[in-house]
């Protein structure tokens, strides 16, 4: 009995052979490899003569296909699905601003629907798992956070889902908004900036208590929204949940430049600081976006094995900056890449993100060398992404052990014509429009370009009547938004320009 032999004697059930298939692998140039499953899971990788007498499989002919690990988003918002262009001219803060209109008077029903359509663009997108901010407002409940779960069961994806919360409202979090305000406006503020406060953490503890869903498909998290918008005794009460659940916690780490002043004149240091000196920072901690972090805010995280989820469109979209990946990895910083929201960033193409990440490194001054390169990026995009939820020992890769969740890219589309360096075309010429087939835990879950758990059509038809009824339901918050959008947005423009100066005195001293 050969080696390989003894590898699949002992697995039961019938199992598949992905066969001939351009599989990426180390070099970057793809090798033409049998996959062998056995159920969910990959039992081994062996040349094509390899897998030949092998009986009673199921022979998948991928000769035609490069396959890829399924990507994995790090950090995305997957209420946001019924949202997608809703803004054009918005900074971070004249978005939060717009959230009461933008995701307001969401039914469980709108969450569901919202999020199997974020599923569903990201499945047909080559991505398979992903951290989900999930907002059920003014209280998360069992119910919504089901519903959000619940999309991505039916549409086969995997998924953490977090529910995203907070007991300080947006127009408080700011140092000095609401005193500067004129009066009309400052009413206007006050009456909505209202949370639901203490009781939002006792009702987070009854989620994690009846979670139900199997935990290799819908894992819950926790999200503290931005540490800003909670009292230190909150952001306790959250870890402490996440301590005792196992959870992954993720927060909106230092997004925009508005955020990094503010933390300074609440904090009197850095908001990683801060969170560190709480003991926040772990292992199981991410914080999304990252943009305005310092080298001693990117060793605290990388000492306390924290992660960053790399948002860049998202980040060039909202105009909050770039963040220095490679200075995070240099620091020690585990990083992921995500899309954020579809309210916020409108698309949810790994893709895209993954080669904004690779490019973007390469304005920031530094030789070649140091840029991202494409294994850089497709590695930060699958297993960075996949440690950031807390799963990088079962997906993000192609090996033995780890399910087998793939993407199946056609050689024959025009991204691939010619074909001279498989990495290089998936980073860098890729847009998701070569994905033919996705496969997660050995379940065709997207077939021939189409999904195959969700009627397209249908989806359209009931997102089309809700996005009618919601914007009817949020006309009022808009044009309360709206009136309140100039103010603020010259407030937070005053308030970041202090934190701008200083960072471009820091880069003019870099020698």
């Amino acid at each position: 009995m050969t080696g390989f032999d003894a590898m699949i004697a002992g697995v039961r059930g019938r199992r598949r052979v992905i066969g001939g298939g351009l599989v990426l692998d180390e070099t970057g140039e793809g090798a033409r490899l049998d996959i062998v499953v056995a159920g969910d899971t990959i039992e081994a990788i062996v040349p094509p003569s390899a897998s030949a007498d092998i009986g009673d499989v199921e022979r998948i002919d991928a000769s035609g296909f490069a396959i890829i690990p399924g990507l994995v988003n790090a950090h995305t918002h997957g209420h946001g699905g019924l949202s997608k262009g809703s803004g054009d001219r918005w900074t971070l803060e004249l978005f939060l601003n717009a959230g009461g209109w933008v995701g307001g008077n969401r039914s469980d029903e709108d969450r569901h629907l919202a999020t199997l359509l974020a599923a569903c663009e990201m499945l047909l997108k080559g991505c398979t798992a992903c951290f989900d901010l999930s907002l059920a407002v003014p209280l998360p409940t069992y119910g919504a956070m089901a519903a959000a779960s619940q999309a991505y069961f039916d549409a086969g994806m995997r998924a953490v889902v977090a529910p995203m919360i907070g007991d300080i409202h947006f127009y408080r979090a700011l140092p000095g908004l609401i005193e500067a305000a004129p009066d009309g406006l400052r009413q206007d503020m006050e009456r909505a900036a209202v949370t639901a406060g203490a009781s939002i953490l006792p009702a987070l503890a009854v989620i994690a208590k009846e979670w139900s869903f199997p935990a290799d498909r819908v894992r819950l998290g926790i999200a503290p929204t931005i540490p800003l918008h909670s009292t230190d005794e909150f952001l306790l009460g959250c870890d402490a949940i996440a301590r005792d659940r196992g959870l992954a916690l993720q927060t909106h780490l230092a997004e925009s430049p508005v955020q990094a002043a503010a933390a300074q004149r609440r904090y009197t240091r850095s908001v990683t600081a801060h969170l560190a000196a709480l003991g926040l920072i772990n292992e199981r901690f991410s914080g999304a976006h990252g943009v305005w972090l310092d080298e001693d805010d990117m060793r605290l995280i990388g000492d306390r094995g924290g992660s960053i989820a790399h948002n860049p469109g998202s980040n060039l979209r909202l105009g909050s900056g770039i963040a220095d990946v490679r200075a995070l990895l240099h620091n020690g910083v585990n990083v992921g890449v995500g899309t954020d929201g579809a309210a916020s960033a409108d698309g949810q193409n790994m893709f895209e993100a993954m080669r904004l990440a690779c490019n973007l490194s390469r304005i920031q001054g530094r030789a070649p060398q140091d840029w991202l390169g494409a294994k850089d990026a497709i590695r930060l995009a699958t297993e960075g992404s996949a440690r950031v939820l807390g799963t990088h020992d079962s997906i993000g890769r192609i090996a033995p052990g780890f399910k087998a969740d793939l993407v199946f890219l056609d050689l024959g589309h025009i991204n691939y014509t010619p074909l001279n360096r498989l990495i290089n075309q998936v980073v860098h010429v890729e847009d998701g429009n070569a994905v033919t087939h996705v496969m997660v835990g050995s379940e065709m879950v997207v077939k021939d370009r189409q999904l195959v758990k969700v009627n397209m059509a249908v989806l359209g038809r009931q997102a089309a009547v809700a996005a009618e009824r919601l914007r009817e339901a949020n006309a009022a918050a808009r044009a309360a938004a709206e009136r309140l959008a100039p103010f603020i947005g010259r407030f937070c423009h005053s308030l970041a320009c202090g934190c701008r100066t200083k960072v471009r005195r820091q880069l003019e001293n870099v020698p």
